[in-house]
């Protein structure tokens, strides 16, 4: 198991500081460690967040590196909403680095709003075979080689926002003859990955009262991407749908709950499984190795309740299901998930967190029950 110690020794830190802040701890660290930990800001400045990044495992060895968030405004008004950029990037000792950069573009008055991605990826992964029973014993490492471009645009129409997605693809992989199962089902047009551009629509229903930790409104986001092959070995041609809706409720002050449904589906004839949604992540079905479950279409549900003990700590409680199905949805498939976290919200004024959360899913018959860790930034919904 991959061990975060840095990330837990920080979390630690950010408890003690919110309950006592002892002095020797503002006076040892550098300024902007003070700034970016312990100093409240009204004023609407931007502000930065550097989370360091260790671990380690056997197939990677060391794994160093660090994750940073860039946050502003695009003008004064109280109307306009968090804009960041979010980088990401790590090697290991073994050769491996993982690298992204996003963004979240918000102009003046909510009037526009953009989005960006660029990530590079060369990692190995478990895969376990396509369907929602794949087995443990199926398990192979693959190596993975994968880059990611992603932009969207939207136009403010009242509540909605009105505009395109559009992008690109290219995955790599090693597949090695074992035997397992799960290689009849990889056709040859799949099986060592291939590359593609997608564009399509994309609308959003949105009256959150903000973008970051809302406490009350609805937003549903829908998107197509219709995706073509590029070069003469990949003549792919297919769609991938999703539509995802969370709202939000106040119960009182400081204690909130979030219902996040979402749905997914590959469209066409043809299926590479590395484009298939995947069951698990940090912000649906945690507790869930990322692609241990995959196939054409994915339904998944969750509610959190979130307590906000005070301006720097909250506290949250997850529960949740989903399941993922070739074509006939079975209600008996379902899969639970559940667990709760921890929130330091590094810069009240934005509603900025850094979370940490434990989930728990399901327990496979003559398998480990499935859980999972998770080190983030932002909420998951």
């Amino acid at each position: 198991m991959r061990k975060y110690v840095t990330l837990i020794l920080l979390g630690l830190l950010c408890v003690t500081n919110a309950y006592a802040q002892p002095k020797f701890i503002k006076t040892i660290a550098p300024k902007f460690v003070r700034k970016m930990l312990f100093e409240k800001d009204s004023s609407r400045s931007a502000s930065f967040f550097l989370l360091p990044v260790i671990s380690s495992a056997p197939e990677t060895g060391l794994e160093l590196g660090a994750s940073t968030l860039y946050s502003f405004y695009t003008d004064t008004s109280k109307v306009t909403r968090v804009s960041n950029v979010f980088a990401y990037g790590t090697f290991t000792t073994e050769g491996q680095q993982r690298v992204s950069v996003s963004s979240s573009y918000w102009t003046a008055q909510n009037r526009y709003h953009y989005t960006g991605l660029i990530s590079y990826v060369n990692f190995p992964f478990n895969f376990y075979g396509i369907g929602n029973n794949t087995e443990k014993s199926s398990e192979q490492r693959i190596s993975e080689k994968r880059l990611r471009i992603n932009f969207s645009g939207e136009k403010r129409l009242g509540n909605w926002y009105l505009g395109y997605v559009a992008g690109g693809y290219n995955f790599t992989y090693r597949i090695d003859n074992t035997g397992k199962p799960f290689e009849a089902q990889l056709t040859s047009y799949d099986r060592n990955g291939g590359a593609g551009i997608f564009a399509g629509p994309n609308i959003t229903f949105d009256n959150r009262n903000n973008n970051t930790y809302t406490t009350k409104g609805m937003v549903v986001n829908a998107y197509l991407n219709v995706m073509h092959g590029l070069f003469a070995d990949n003549n792919y041609k297919g769609s991938f749908f999703n539509i995802e809706y969370a709202q939000f409720f106040s119960l009182s002050k400081r204690f909130i709950v979030g219902l996040n449904i979402q749905e997914q589906s590959l469209l066409g004839n043809q299926t590479p499984f590395y484009l298939l949604p995947e069951l698990g992540n940090d912000e649906m079905m945690r507790g869930y190795y990322n692609g241990r479950y995959r196939d054409k279409n994915l339904l998944a549900g969750q509610t959190e309740l979130r307590y906000r003990i005070s301006d720097r700590i909250g506290i949250a409680a997850f529960a949740g299901t989903g399941t993922v199905f070739r074509n006939k949805l079975d209600l008996k498939q379902f899969k639970p998930n559940y667990g709760g976290g921890l929130r330091y919200f590094f810069d009240t004024e934005k509603g900025l967190t850094m979370r940490i959360d434990y989930g728990v899913g399901q327990q496979a018959a003559g398998e480990k029950r499935q859980q999972g860790f998770y080190m983030s930034l932002g909420e998951a919904f």
